[in-house]
């Protein structure tokens, strides 16, 4: 152009092109850039047209990947010890991505009875309005796992997020695979860090990273990763054709957050055994479900194939003590929050009723321990145990 552009459309106009992969020594720093974008510019009509939306060293739609996004993935795939990882909006939507990627009309698909409920649910929408076959096994009994001709995918889910049951992966992964079934676990609660799903035969991993990878309560994030060429094929092509892309700047929270998670995991499994250790000898508690203690379901499992432990757990109340003292202790805690996603800085307690699992048992409470000091949160356990305890008693007198 020859005539200056007006104020209003040099306004409109980017400064410049960034590219970030070239900051060069103009600027220097520990920390990446945020890159946001929806639309990617191309240098050329040529480069356009050769475009591959597929490649990742290729930036094309936003959509697609920026920075950020690539280099949460690489950094996924490192942990895992895999090729490829995938990101998504939720925990819940990379379970969807697994589902619908990997299942058509009068496949089956077999899912823990322990397995996390929305996921659950998820499977029996698609089962009701597209004609997936769901059925549910015992992860205690893999021999039992009632595999069928069109058996397609083994959901594994190890330890149960509520009851939290260790299943034999390495097994279970061995009977699938004998039968051509794909394994896809859910390694929430080992985080990349406590167990290495691949190495104990799963196809694919999924993970919410809402939980300790982000580690503020305040990003919703899922990953699915793979080490098979075919499989992250399939599940990219249908991660583009969802449009589940995910936030830039969440992205950057993640990143900010990964160097120092491996840390606050093991800080937090030291002190959730504390706990769990002490809950298991008070007044009230008739079993503690924590996969590092002999009276959770799965611990000699757990001891072959973990190397450390979520700050998760859950505890089995007596039986005689009704779930409204039970609700009372839960309300009765200051420092433990009520509240469903774990991961973050604050402990967290919440009740369920698991009678159908348990018959024999009362109510059950999950605890998650956070970041505060762990003998200030078994004060507050204890004030509340007690005020519950006492109250039952009177109730009984009167």
């Amino acid at each position: 152009m020859t005539k200056k552009p007006s104020p209003w459309t040099e306004l409109v106009q980017p400064d410049e092109l960034h590219v970030a992969a070239s900051e060069g020594p103009v600027f220097s720093s520990l920390v990446g850039s945020v890159d946001r974008a929806s639309t990617v510019v191309f240098p050329d009509v040529k480069s356009m047209r050769e475009r591959d939306w597929r490649s990742k060293t290729q930036y094309s739609y936003g959509l697609l990947g920026t920075p950020p996004t690539r280099r949460l993935e690489r950094k996924l795939a490192l942990i895992d010890g895999v090729q490829h990882a995938l990101l998504l909006p939720s925990g819940l939507s990379a379970v969807s991505l697994v589902f619908l990627a990997l299942l058509k009309s009068g496949e089956r698909v077999l899912l823990p009875r322990n397995a996390y409920q929305p996921g659950t649910e998820l499977a029996h929408m698609l089962a009701e309005r597209f004609g997936i076959e769901v059925d549910v096994y015992d992860p205690l009994q893999p021999e039992a796992v009632p595999f069928t001709a069109n058996t397609r995918l083994l959901w594994v889910e190890t330890p149960g997020s509520v009851t939290m049951e260790v299943a034999d992966l390495k097994q279970l992964a061995e009977l699938a695979h004998a039968r051509g079934v794909l394994v896809a676990a859910d390694a929430t609660w080992s985080a990349g860090i406590a167990q290495n799903v691949f190495a104990l035969g799963a196809d694919i991993g999924m993970q919410a990273l809402t939980k300790y990878q982000s580690g503020g309560s305040d990003v919703m994030m899922g990953s699915v990763s793979t080490d098979d060429d075919a499989l992250y094929e399939r599940l990219l092509e249908t991660h583009m054709q969802l449009g589940l892309g995910v936030s830039p700047e969440d992205c950057q929270l993640v990143l900010r957050s990964l160097p120092h998670y491996r840390l606050r995991y093991q800080a937090q499994d030291m002190a959730a055994r504390k706990l769990a250790t002490w809950l298991a000898s008070q007044p009230g508690i008739e079993r503690v479900l924590h996969p590092a203690l002999p009276s959770c379901p799965g611990h000699a499992i757990w001891q072959r194939d973990f190397t450390g432990a979520a700050s998760l757990f859950s505890v089995l109340f007596e039986p005689h003590i009704p779930q409204a003292s039970i609700d009372r202790f839960v309300e009765a805690l200051t420092l433990f929050h009520i509240g469903y996603s774990w991961g973050g800085a604050v402990s967290l307690a919440i009740p369920y009723d698991v009678r159908d699992r348990y018959p024999q048992s009362g109510g059950l409470v999950r605890f998650y321990v956070g970041l505060e000091d762990i003998d200030d949160l078994m004060a507050d356990v204890e004030q509340a145990l007690a005020l519950t305890m006492n109250q039952h008693a009177i109730n009984l007198k009167t």
